[in-house]
């Protein structure tokens, strides 16, 4: 582990330190586990971004992406139907949301800041002309996320999030894949002309992430029991949070899948100890600002150290 992704890690454990004098219940494994489950959707969601920014790249739709499946899944569902369709309708609409957004950057060459921006506003625009002013309720799996693992506390959510988190961290740093989008995001020129797929490899990252998103409406569908089309605003910037915090250079080619997971674990931490300790929502909005402010600062600093024995 590299010190830029130590800083998470140190931070992290400061704030379990002060959460812990704050109040002794914070250290309580039970609650801490069951606390992971409101940051389930943040985490799937960080994972996927983790590919898109190591590729240079920026998804600003994936808040929108989770809402649109939700809607979707919640419409065409039926109640008490097989949980199997409804992982498949939600994982399968958010695949095919990734992968229009993947087409207008990789193929249509719509720099990923306009096209993503602007299908944040259409999925969500979407959702909202569907479903109106109304909620939808969530046809099954509702409650979920009080679910745990068979003889124990453990919860299923965060367990499914860290398996998919392992996954992804051995198909960044393990395959050839991985190597792409390394590649990719360092240089997306010098990488075409070495005769990497560069276009495939950013189509990938993002319908991979669309996917992710889908998967993390079915968190979201099951955890509330209702869905509507305003649900999570705001959610894509907490990934990029992660992203970035956890030492994923935003110009992309620098990241790693234990960085990403060990900041979602500090915003966690930080959020629930704010909360234990009365913190209002908005200060607490405003420390995840200065962890990501803290983490820009950082990455410039190791820059200008690798920097120095160049120019010796």
């Amino acid at each position: 582990m590299r010190w830029r992704e130590m800083v998470p890690l140190g931070l992290l454990l400061l704030v379990l330190f002060w959460g812990s004098r704050v109040s002794p219940r914070f250290l309580d494994a039970p609650y801490l586990l069951d606390s992971m489950n409101l940051y389930v959707e943040t985490g799937l969601l960080a994972v996927g971004m983790t590919f898109v920014i190591m590729c240079g790249e920026i998804d600003l739709s994936v808040a929108s992406t989770t809402v649109l499946c939700a809607c979707v899944a919640a419409k065409w569902c039926p109640p008490g139907c097989p949980p199997s369709l409804l992982v498949l309708v939600c994982v399968g609409a958010g695949a095919l949301l990734g992968l229009v957004n993947g087409a207008l950057v990789a193929w249509a060459r719509v720099p990923s800041f306009l096209a993503t921006l602007a299908t944040m506003a259409a999925f969500r625009g979407v959702a909202q002309a569907w479903m109106g002013p109304y909620s939808a309720k969530w046809p099954v799996l509702k409650g979920l996320d009080r679910a745990h693992v068979v003889g124990s506390a453990v919860p299923w959510p965060p367990v499914v999030w860290l398996v998919v988190a392992a996954l992804a961290g051995l198909l960044l740093h393990r395959t050839v894949y991985g190597r792409w989008v390394a590649a990719v995001g360092t240089s997306p020129v010098a990488a075409r002309f070495s005769g990497l797929p560069v276009e495939r490899t950013k189509l990938i990252a993002f319908t991979m992430t669309g996917a992710l998103a889908g998967l993390a409406a079915l968190f979201l569908g099951s955890r509330l029991g209702v869905v509507r089309h305003d649900l999570v605003r705001g959610l894509e910037l907490e990934a990029i949070t992660a992203v970035v915090v956890g030492g994923t250079s935003i110009l992309g080619g620098q990241g790693t899948m234990l960085g990403t997971v060990t900041a979602l674990l500090l915003v966690a931490a930080a959020k629930t100890a704010m909360g234990v300790a009365g913190v209002k929502p908005e200060v607490q909005v405003t420390v995840v600002g200065v962890l990501l402010v803290g983490a820009v600062l950082a990455g410039n600093m190791s820059a200008l150290v690798r920097r120095r024995p160049a120019r010796a």
